[in-house]
């Protein structure tokens, strides 16, 4: 701590002496040069009254009844505002004993009776001039070391000839030491994997005859670590040889993990804790550089997860980011070190998972020998993700879809090998996901189709290029006309008549599927209000809505806008749901649709099968009908596993109140076999393809 005397305008000197003669010359030659004097005659009452008024100078007498002035000095050194103040003491001894004596007791000087007043004033001027000097340099040392303190900054100098190191109070408190207990508190504290590094740059400043600087460890306990910075500097002989050594050691253990920190946020992932683009594409470059000297061949492999965007709208963000945090332990579990796509050179580029951002992740696999090695990780990798997920309780099933591109063969460069991976990807989706595809030079191709198709989607709304076609529902039993699913339909422009599978999935993925819903259902239930008005009888319209409705919670607001503005009995509309909507469920979406069905609204499940939908899932939500994908009605003629599949389904629908609709009817043999075992509905190419609006009359009799 610093303490710092106060400063007076005029000094104080306490005269302390037995003599009365003495006490009144000294005042009056003191006082007459400008001095302020306060006088005892009794050593006692001196050291009661120095610590009240902490004079600047003490004229003390040796020989005095009670306490002599040896014992008096002494106790003014013991305290702490005497340990500067300067003692003169006067004494008639002229013994060389006695002189001795009053320099151990702490006197600044001393001086000789008789005294000679005329000296008396000059000789306390020089000891008050040289004690505030001494105060300046203490105050100096004082200051500095709380300034090392606050930086955490020690000095030290290490005499090199005789082994001796002086060092700061700070270098002890850096390194937790005891400075009587080490014998070198600059090499002590170091880390052991640090040691010999500090000894070598300590030994080149010494060869050198120059400064270095270096950053290094210390080891506090066996689990604590500090890092310090050192700045070395030699000090040189006549001769130019390094006799001394100082330094100072810094601690910027904090600054380092601000570093680290930032350099996490700059290279890595939050959420996941993987590299992230950035990082990724500075390892792949010099991966590459390695590739390219050594011929080897490199693998990126772009990962997107399917359908991850309907987990994250039904089940909200916080859900989706768990589940790409799994997803991204599951990724690192496939890309191991031992693997043989691993085994470069301990200077070479190691194998690399990072996410770039979404549901996006590549992996880098170095040092590649067959192509077989990256397949083998690919497959892994599908495994790997695919196995069920668990999150807030439930169970949630996700896949990936992967492409791969090579070094040498697809591309050169880092941003070319990943767009070609990116670009197998998608191919990669579009043949059913779940899959890996390899790079081949036609995915430029269909990269380059895709975003035009995205482009032309974002104008298509604004121009109202959609329209709506029906496809009729169908009693099994009676042939008759129950029900019309409304199904959309691009005709482009520019591009054509674009198919439902080619824009409905990018719809999807780029956030527009709401807006095509909403412009669907107002479409077809105008229709249907024209329809009845024309005297067409009553019958369901079906409609597809997607998952993402019950994250923006305004589906029960659309829909009823909706048939306020047309006027059609909500006993007429039947919604069609995903198993993904099921699967995916929260709290929001189970409210949603009692609502729904409160006001009367139909609720149909969708492609029943495809999924992971259970009966618990069935049972909580308020359906109406289930409808069998028509990948089950394919071949249930044929495929005993298919007809089982559909046979139970039935069963189970029915157990559970249900009516059924089978899609993709195409032949009697199939819809007999719906009849037999008592599928109600059906739609299907037998009875009908989708139809525009103008041909849907033909389908019901006049009233």
């Amino acid at each position: 701590m610093m303490t710092r005397k106060t400063k007076r305008i005029t000094p104080l000197v306490m005269v302390v002496d037995d003599d009365h003669a003495v006490r009144l010359l000294a005042r009056e030659t003191l006082e007459t040069s400008g001095y302020a004097v306060w006088d005892t005659e009794s050593g006692e009452h001196a050291l009661t009254v120095f610590e009240e008024r902490s004079p600047d100078l003490v004229l003390l007498d040796v020989m005095m009844p009670g306490l002599d002035g040896f014992t008096v000095c002494s106790a003014i050194r013991k305290t702490i505002t005497g340990r500067d103040t300067p003692v003169l003491m006067m004494t008639g001894l002229d013994d060389l004993d006695s002189i001795d004596s009053a320099y151990q007791a702490g006197a600044t000087d001393f001086i000789t009776k008789p005294i000679n007043w005329h000296i008396l004033p000059y000789r306390v001027s020089y000891m008050l001039r040289a004690s505030g000097m001494l105060e300046q340099l203490r105050e100096s040392r004082e200051g500095l070391a709380h300034a090392q303190s606050l930086a955490h900054i020690g000095s030290w100098e290490w005499d090199l000839s005789s082994g001796d190191i002086r060092c700061s109070e700070e270098v002890y408190n850096l390194c937790c030491l005891d400075g009587g207990k080490f014998g070198n508190p600059i090499l002590d504290p170091v880390h052991h994997l640090d040691r010999g590094f500090v000894e070598n740059s300590i030994e080149q400043a010494i060869a050198q005859r120059s400064p270095v600087s270096f950053d290094y460890r210390i080891l506090l306990s066996e689990s604590v670590e500090r890092t310090l910075h050192a700045e070395v500097a030699t000090v040189l002989d006549e001769a130019g040889d390094t006799v001394c050594l100082t330094g100072t050691i810094q601690d910027i253990t904090e600054r380092k993990r601000a570093e680290e920190q930032i350099r996490l946020l700059a290279y890595y992932d939050a959420l996941t804790g993987l590299p992230n683009r950035r990082f990724f594409m500075q390892q792949l470059e010099q991966a590459l550089v390695y590739a390219n000297r050594n011929d080897r061949m490199l693998a990126v492999l772009f990962l997107d997860l399917d359908r991850f965007k309907l987990v994250n709208d039904t089940m909200g963000h916080g859900v989706g980011d768990r589940l790409l945090q799994d997803v991204a332990d599951r990724l690192l579990g496939c890309v191991r070190k031992n693997d043989c796509l691993s085994r470069a050179e301990q200077d070479g580029p190691v194998s690399l998972v990072s996410r770039l951002g979404g549901d996006e992740f590549t992996i880098m696999l170095c040092d590649i020998e067959h192509f077989q090695d990256v397949a083998k990780v690919a497959r892994r990798i599908l495994e790997a993700v695919s196995h069920p997920y668990s999150l807030e309780g439930q169970e949630v099933f996700v896949s990936t879809s992967i492409g791969i591109s090579l070094y040498p063969y697809d591309a050169c460069t880092a941003s070319d090998l990943i767009r070609n991976a990116d670009g197998a990807m998608y191919q990669a989706k579009e043949q059913g996901r779940n899959g890996y595809q390899i790079y081949d030079e036609s995915m430029n191709a269909k990269a380059l189709e895709r975003i035009i198709l995205e482009s032309q989607l974002h104008k298509a709304l604004k121009d109202e290029e959609f329209i709506v076609y029906y496809q009729p529902q169908v009693a099994s039993d009676t042939g008759t006309v129950v029900g019309i699913e409304a199904l959309v339909r691009w005709n482009s422009k520019e591009l054509g008549m674009v198919e439902p599978g080619r824009f409905l999935p990018l719809a999807e993925e780029i956030g527009l599927i709401i807006q095509i819903d909403q412009w669907v259902m107002r479409q077809a239930c105008r229709q249907l209000r024209a329809w009845l008005d024309a005297g067409i009888p009553p019958f369901t319209l079906a409609v597809n809505i997607s998952g993402q409705h019950f994250m923006k919670n305004e589906l029960l607001e659309h829909v009823t806008a909706i048939l306020d503005e047309t006027g059609i009995d909500p006993g007429l509309l039947e919604l069609e749901l995903t198993e993904g909507v099921l699967m995916a469920h929260t709290e929001r979406t189970v409210k949603t649709l009692i609502a729904l069905k409160r006001m009367g609204v139909r609720l149909a499940i969708d492609d029943f099968g495809t999924g992971f939908s259970s009966l618990s899932y069935l049972k909580r939500f308020p359906l109406d009908v289930l409808k069998i994908d028509r990948t089950f009605i394919k071949d249930i003629t044929t495929d005993p596993d298919d007809a089982a599949i559909t046979l139970a389904t039935i069963e189970m629908a029915h157990t559970l109140k249900l009516e059924v609709i089978a899609e993709g009817v195409e032949t009697p043999e199939q819809l007999e076999f719906l009849v037999r075992h008592r599928c109600e509905h059906y739609q299907g190419y037998l009875f009908s393809l989708p139809v525009p609006p103008e041909d849907v009359p033909r389908f019901f009799p006049r009233r």
